[in-house]
């Protein structure tokens, strides 16, 4: 991740075609933000080890390995934050990208000035999260918040930005139950609108990697019609 202090995030822009690159590029450009460009789904995973970057925007059709192929082969190495550009009208395909690992997604077409809205809504997210060194426990969970960094019995998870960023919202809000809606304004922000379907396919990829029993909770607790909350606080310690 880059410095958290300066938090100017490396971008990898994924697509093949070369108007939108040069358009998206453009955007990135003009706000001083650290970019990479990939033309094929073969090039972007050779890229994304070399480069490491923060924030990957990812078309789905690519020559070579597909956009879905990408994100896969992403998820195996690198939390970095995955927006998918995506034609796709179907809630159940959007629904499986998230489920692989995606961040979240614009349908196209898109604006550009929306995109550039969402990067920078991740590095403001990066500064409110910048704290004292804190670390919290619950029984075999540790989460460093100064680090961003969760470990299940001194094992790092992978967590990707969004995920992270949910958890700390639970943190910061204890036993207090937070409404789906009000999640997507903490974690996305107010601008955008992300369907609150989202908000429940991340908290069950969360779930897999924090809970002991994905399938009876304790940490992320569903409050019925309301949202999610945290669960017994008063475990938890310094």
């Amino acid at each position: 991740m880059a410095n958290e202090e300066t938090m100017i995030p490396k971008i990898l822009v994924v697509d093949d075609d070369s108007l939108v690159l040069k358009i998206i590029s453009a955007y990135l450009d003009e706000k001083g933000f650290d970019h990479k460009e990939a033309f094929s789904g073969t090039v972007a995973v050779t890229l994304a080890r070399e480069y490491s970057p923060d924030f990957v925007i990812l078309d789905l059709m690519l020559p070579g390995i597909s956009g879905r192929e990408v994100l896969q082969e992403l998820r195996r190495f690198s939390n970095a934050h995955v927006t998918v550009l995506s034609a796709l009208g179907d809630e159940s395909d959007r629904v499986q990208l998230l489920e692989m690992g995606a961040d979240d997604y614009i349908v196209k077409p898109f604006s550009p000035r929306e995109l550039v809205a969402r990067i920078e809504a991740f590095v403001r997210r990066r500064h409110q999260n910048v704290r004292r060194a804190e670390i919290l426990r619950l029984e075999n969970l540790s989460i460093d918040r100064d680090r961003r960094e969760v470990l299940i019995d001194g094992q790092l998870l992978e967590l990707t930005p969004t995920e992270y960023d949910l958890l700390n919202v639970f943190l910061e809000n204890g036993q207090r139950v937070v409404s789906r809606s009000r999640l997507i304004q903490l974690v996305w922000g107010e601008e955008f609108f992300i369907e609150e379907r989202v908000i429940d396919v991340h908290i069950r990829r969360l779930r897999t990697k924090i809970e002991q029993d994905p399938a009876a909770p304790k940490i992320i607790i569903t409050s019925r019609g309301a949202g999610y909350r945290l669960g017994d606080v008063a475990q938890w310690r310094d």
